[in-house]
């Protein structure tokens, strides 16, 4: 299984941004995919996740900002990024996992910084 995030960038404050995170394999229909980010300094968080059924759960920091998506057809999973603050500034990072059979995968990064 391989994550491959996209659609990191520079932005200013208020802008937009959406990531997508492309997944090879054959489990992401039964897998909660998640974004995570990881500001300077700070430990790695939860942004937003949505399980294999739909069901999305957010971080309050980014409520009615954000939105999780997934498409099982195409095997991607977007984060819809609005109203975007400076301290949303961090690496963003996919995240899939199926508790249930232990699996769980990182994909490597993608930069997001919001600029005043």
């Amino acid at each position: 299984v391989q994550l491959q995030a996209s659609g990191g960038g520079l932005v200013q404050t208020g802008g937009s941004l959406r990531l997508s995170c492309a997944v090879s394999g054959s489990i992401f229909s039964i897998a909660d995919m998640g974004w995570y980010r990881q500001a300077p300094g700070k430990q790695r968080e939860l942004v937003a996740v949505i399980t294999d059924g739909g069901r999305t759960n957010y971080a309050d920091s980014v409520k009615g900002r954000f939105t999780i998506s997934r498409d099982n057809a195409k095997n991607t999973v977007s984060l819809q990024m609005n109203s975007l603050k400076i301290e949303d500034t961090a690496v963003y990072y996919c995240n899939l996992e199926v508790k249930r059979i232990r699996v769980n995968y990182w994909g490597k990064g993608t930069l997001v910084t919001v600029s005043s």
